[in-house]
């Protein structure tokens, strides 16, 4: 095959159906992004996850005064030493555990203010009000039903708290809005289809007259089909790297420039350029083989040999 005549026909099927290959540019690019896009975020969710599961605690809050007053929980009293003792004690005998701290009422109260100074409640609130707390890490933050149904109603125990489940209501967002961008990247996708094989059967039709000369003089099928193909997948690479550069730029100005959320949110452990450099091969062989493969199966019927 010469590989001239190839190039010379891609460049005149592309010039010939210029809306069409426009729309096959924009709609690979905005699916691909979209894909490139669900994928950093699947990964972005599990970089956190790895992050914030390890820094999770589990807090047994102790029984104070006001919470024997008011909190059914804590209706035998304050705790005493005694009952702290004995709930330090067996935590550290629980395998579950890997380190625990105590909170006392002053440091409740020291660390409330730090966060919390500006309130209008901070100023009336007194050390003996906050309650003391251990503070668990565990081995596997999964495991915090173990610490719960082992304290749980215990004398002196008001609650037994889990961060874990604050984190699992986010995490349950961000995995939703992937789905979602997911749902969107899978309808772009099928609309890039479309069009692709449209705009291969009209770039066909268009041609009809050219191909029926090279079928009556014996080209083979492929010599035949192999413009329109490189056509498709040469708009798709367009769209690809489109798709790649919406991805680059979009890490670049929100993460670290621009927006730059890494340097606003510095709890949040953001993904690397390598995750994104990883990504943009697999975009680029999807935006070429997508629409190559998609034209292929369109030619099957237009172009038979």
């Amino acid at each position: 095959m010469r590989a001239q005549f190839v190039l010379s026909e891609i460049g005149v099927g592309l010039r010939r159906n210029l809306t069409m290959t426009f729309a096959v540019v924009v709609s690979v690019a905005l699916s691909l992004a979209l894909f490139g896009g669900s994928l950093l975020m699947s990964d972005q969710v599990n970089t956190m996850k790895g992050y914030w599961y390890d820094k999770v605690n589990v807090s047994i809050f102790l029984c104070n005064k006001s919470d024997a007053e008011n909190d059914p929980n804590c209706a035998k009293g304050a705790v005493t030493e005694d009952q702290k003792k004995v709930i330090l004690a067996d935590l550290k005998k629980m395998e579950v555990v890997d380190r625990v701290t105590h909170e006392s009422q002053d440091d409740a109260y020291k660390h409330y203010k730090e966060q919390f100074g500006d309130s209008p409640l901070a100023s009336s609130l007194t050390p003996d009000q906050m309650q003391e707390s251990y503070r668990i890490k565990l081995k596997k933050p999964e495991q915090y039903q173990v610490i719960a149904s082992a304290f749980n109603g215990r004398d002196g125990v008001q609650s037994v708290q889990d961060q874990k489940g604050i984190l699992d209501n986010l995490f349950g967002l961000l995995n939703g809005m992937n789905w979602a961008a997911r749902a969107i990247m899978a309808l772009m996708l099928v609309v890039a289809l479309m069009l692709i094989v449209n705009t291969v059967r009209v770039s066909a039709f268009s041609r009809r007259r050219e191909t029926g000369i090279m079928r009556l003089v014996g080209a083979s099928g492929f010599y035949i089909q192999a413009p329109f193909i490189m056509e498709a997948a040469v708009a798709g690479l367009i769209g690809g790297t489109v798709a790649c550069g919406f991805l680059v730029i979009a890490r670049y100005f929100i993460i670290d420039h621009g927006l730059a959320l890494s340097q606003k949110l510095n709890l949040i452990n953001f993904i690397g350029w390598d995750a994104v450099l990883t990504k943009l091969p697999l975009i680029l062989a999807t935006s070429l083989l997508m629409p190559a493969l998609a034209a292929f199966f369109a030619l099957r019927k237009y172009l038979k040999v």
